[in-house]
C-alpha cells in the first residue's frame, strides 16, 4: 500500500491559495480516479482506492500546514505504510510558478509542513513532488503564500498539477528514478 499526501490548509479562506498546491493536486488526482476524499479520520480527510491495481491512500491533512506530519504519521502507523511508500506533494517558493520538481528525499528547505512531516516520520527519506509558486520581493512570505494565483499563473499551475498527477500515478508502478527522469523535465 502507498500513501500520497497533499499538503495545505483546511477551510474556505485557504482554497486556491499558493500554499494549497498539495490539496489542489490531490483533488485533481481524486477527480481522475473518480473518488471522493471524504473519510474523516487520522486528523485528515482521506480515501482508500486503487491506482494501476495497487492500493493507495490519498490524504489531505486537516491539521493546518505546520502540523501536517501528525496526520501523515497516524495514517502510516494505522495502515503500516513504510516511508519509502510515501509521496508528499507541496508548494515551493524556490521554484518558478508551474515548475515541478520530484525528489526521493531531502531537507525541509524552510517549509514548515515538511519540517513537521520529517519530525513525525523520523527522517527525510520519503518521496516528494514540489510545485513551484515563486516568491515576490515586495510581499511578505506569509501574505504571499496565502494569496491567490493570478490568471497567468493559474495557466502554468494547471499544467504543473497535471504533471504532478501523472507522476503520482507513475509512482504506483514504476521505479522512482524513472518517474523523476520523466517528470522533472516538464
Amino acid at each position: 500500500m502507498k500513501l500520497i499526501v497533499g499538503l495545505g490548509n483546511p477551510g474556505r479562506e485557504y482554497e486556491n491559495t499558493r500554499h494549497n498546491c498539495g490539496f489542489m493536486m490531490i483533488d485533481r488526482l481524486a477527480d481522475k480516479l473518480k473518488v471522493e476524499i471524504n473519510q474523516a479520520k487520522f486528523k485528515g480527510l482521506y480515501v482508500k482506492t486503487k491506482i494501476e491495481g495497487e492500493d493507495v491512500i490519498l490524504l489531505k491533512p486537516q491539521t493546518y500546514m505546520n502540523l501536517s506530519g501528525e496526520s501523515i504519521g497516524e495514517v502510516m502507523r494505522f495502515f503500516k505504510i513504510d516511508k519509502t511508500d510515501v509521496l508528499v506533494v507541496y508548494d515551493d517558493l524556490d521554484l518558478p510558478v508551474g515548475k515541478v520538481r520530484i525528489r526521493e528525499s531531502g531537507s525541509a528547505g524552510g517549509h514548515n509542513g515538511i519540517k513537521s512531516t520529517i519530525a513525525h516520520l523520523g527522517g527525510q527519506d520519503f518521496k516528494r513532488i514540489r510545485i513551484g509558486i515563486d516568491k515576490h520581493p515586495m510581499i511578505p512570505v506569509v501574505d504571499y503564500v496565502l494569496g491567490k494565483f493570478t490568471a497567468e499563473e493559474q495557466t502554468k499551475l494547471n499544467e504543473a498539477l497535471e504533471n504532478a498527477c501523472l507522476a503520482a500515478i507513475a509512482f504506483m508502478t514504476q521505479d522512482f528514478n524513472k518517474v523523476m527522469s520523466l517528470y522533472n523535465k516538464k
